[in-house]
């Protein structure tokens, strides 16, 4: 939960909100064929068959939020023959624009992993 105190009260912005805005702002992006999880936990509720599983625009997004400032970890296939530099580039952009313009936060860093290329 990230919480944020202003002259009006408090405002809380869960973190699957956070989740969901970076991971449809990621999947919209030029190039960006698939989301790949990203961390032991997800990799494990991947497997198992019975749990509900996370859209695939929230699989392979981290958010931290650490004395005010905001992190995120993006894991991703993108296509093949696409400049993936530019990929990335374009997706630290578009990730910190809209976070900053929804929800008012300041994105400290972006980690962009890009885990496969798809044919």
């Amino acid at each position: 939960m990230v919480y944020i105190k202003n002259h009006l009260g408090t405002i809380t912005l869960s973190k699957n909100f956070l989740v969901s805005l970076i991971g449809g702002t990621v999947t919209n992006c030029f190039g960006v064929v698939d989301m790949n999880v990203g961390n032991v936990k997800q990799t494990i509720l991947d497997k198992i068959p019975f749990i509900n599983k996370k859209k695939s625009i929230e699989k392979g997004v981290s958010v931290r939020y650490v004395k005010d400032k905001l992190y995120v970890d993006l894991h991703i296939t993108v296509m093949y023959g696409v400049n993936v530099s530019a990929i990335v580039k374009s997706i630290i952009n578009k990730v910190q624009y809209n976070v900053q313009e929804v929800t008012n936060l300041n994105v400290e860093k972006v980690n962009v992993f890009v885990d496969g290329i798809k044919v």
